[in-house]
């Protein structure tokens, strides 16, 4: 479909991309009441995820292999939450419009009250925190034998699922200031109150 610079072509694609927020968080609701496969095809553009703290109950971290509509493997660390307290959420993608050039879609949330997720994924090509304290930590468990965290359906099924594959798990854990570069993300719940969605031109990431 061709694009034309001005305001009507620019509010299209506003409402295009508030639809796929909107799309989203339908999708992860279908797959939490088991409505749609818990698997999906990924774009492969990354995109940021920054968090001031991260609260969890049943840590799982595993490797997984996702996949683009193109078929292209994306080696990825996902870090799986059964339950997760989010405060200071940020997350940003930059789009490339024609004529009009980058657009930055950032989401925001959880500033006085507290982002609450069940069964949380970040399928993660990187992930950073200034401070991590786990409880009851088990390292190099197999990937089929994760018990205080979550897998995800998708994943257990997925013919690049290892199931002796190197695995970490934690019955709690708390992270500061977190930045995640991610290529999916997907969760049975995610409440997030005080949300603010912006589109801005130019760069205007989470981190």
């Amino acid at each position: 479909m061709p694009h034309r610079a001005g305001r009507t072509s620019w509010k299209r694609f506003a409402a295009v991309l508030a639809s796929s927020v909107m799309a989203a968080a339908a999708l992860g609701v279908g797959m939490a009441q088991g409505a749609l496969a818990a698997s999906f095809l990924i774009s492969g553009q990354k995109f940021q995820v920054a968090l001031d703290t991260l609260d969890v109950r049943g840590l799982s971290i595993y490797g997984m292999v996702d996949v683009t509509r193109k078929g292209t493997l994306v080696p990825v660390v996902v870090t799986g939450a059964s339950r997760a307290e989010i405060s200071g959420l940020c997350q940003s993608v930059v789009v490339s419009i024609p004529v009009l050039g980058p657009y930055t879609l950032r989401i925001t949330g959880g500033d006085r009250r507290r982002v609450e997720a069940k069964n949380l994924f970040l399928d993660a090509t990187s992930l950073s925190s200034t401070q991590a304290n786990f409880d009851d930590l088990d390292i190099g468990v197999a990937a089929g034998a994760v018990s205080k965290g979550p897998i995800s359906r998708g994943d257990r099924n997925s013919r690049f699922f290892d199931p002796n594959g190197f695995a970490q798990q934690a019955d709690a854990a708390f992270l500061s200031n977190v930045h995640f570069t991610t290529v999916a993300v997907s969760a049975a719940t995610f409440n997030v109150p005080d949300l603010d969605v912006r589109l801005r031109q130019g760069h205007h990431e989470c981190f």
